[in-house]
């Protein structure tokens, strides 16, 4: 692919665009628009990377999409929960399906020292659910929050410190934080802060069947059911383009019709379709 035409054509569409990065032909290719920091905050495609989390675990047997969050975290329920949790699984919560009536623990736009509680795994675990879990998708960052805890629960370490043994470090990713809850627990929806250059290998990853640099990083099995189920990764054009948007227009996104990545950080949530537009065009 010709990176400058890339650069040249996205420079012209006039958005408010920070850092853009091309994953093609076994490398990256990176450009900053604008002055920023080498990291910014990703925003919802951070729950690309805690699925990715999830299906570590899935892939050594060690839980199931079918585990339910009332037995995992048996011992830390409140006194008051809806019996309907009984039912809900990390399947409800990976596909935003648990059951909740809005969107809940959003740390971007609610201002959590508010909440009646500092314990936001029993703040989720006391909301009463307004949908039967399973049957009606609701986007909240809330479901995410609950398989950061439950990710964290089964691997005996932080979700961010499984990814980065297991995923990070031998991709070669320089500097990353995570929006942490008080109690320390990475938050997983959101508050993710990356560069665009290491963003973009998640994409690779699963452009590549779970394969980076010639090394298996994640099961072929667990792409494949990540794809089909759609956790997080969504089909967004016809020709065949997946990835996952931010909040203010950041995106991650990959082909496996064309072979390559893009990702971005931006701060013009109006100006992401014009760029996945685009971005549909490559080849």
């Amino acid at each position: 692919m010709n990176f400058e035409r890339i650069i040249s054509d996205v420079a012209a569409m006039n958005l408010n665009l920070y850092d853009l990065s091309l994953y093609s032909d076994g490398r990256i290719q990176s450009h900053c628009f604008c002055p920023c920091n080498r990291c910014n905050n990703s925003y919802s495609v951070a729950k690309a990377f805690t699925m990715t989390a999830v299906g570590l675990l899935w892939e050594q047997n060690k839980l199931s999409v079918n585990d339910r969050f009332w037995d995992l975290f048996a011992q830390q329920l409140p006194e008051n929960i809806d019996p309907a949790w009984k039912l809900v699984t990390l399947e409800h919560a990976l596909t935003h399906r648990i059951g909740f009536g809005q969107g809940i623990l959003d740390i971007d736009v609610e201002d959590t020292t508010r909440y009646p509680t500092q314990d936001f795994l029993r703040y989720l675990f006391s909301t009463p659910l307004q949908h039967r879990p399973g049957e009606t998708r609701v986007y909240t960052d809330g479901a995410f929050y609950l398989l950061s805890r439950a990710v964290s629960l089964i691997a005996g370490e932080k979700m961010d410190e499984l990814l980065s043994r297991r995923i990070l470090q031998p991709m070669r990713f320089r500097e990353v934080a995570w929006s942490r809850d008080p109690q320390q627990y990475p938050i997983g929806a959101t508050g993710l802060y990356i560069s665009a250059e290491d963003m973009v290998k998640l994409g690779a990853l699963y452009l590549q069947d779970g394969v980076y640099d010639g090394q298996r990083l994640l099961s072929s099995e667990w792409v494949r059911l990540a794809l089909a189920r759609e956790y997080e990764f969504h089909s967004v054009t016809a020709n065949g383009l997946i990835g996952k948007g931010g909040m203010y227009g950041q995106g991650l996104y990959f082909s496996p019709q064309h072979g390559f990545a893009i990702a971005w950080h931006a701060h013009q949530p109006d100006g992401r379709a014009k760029l996945i537009a685009y971005a549909d065009t490559l080849s």
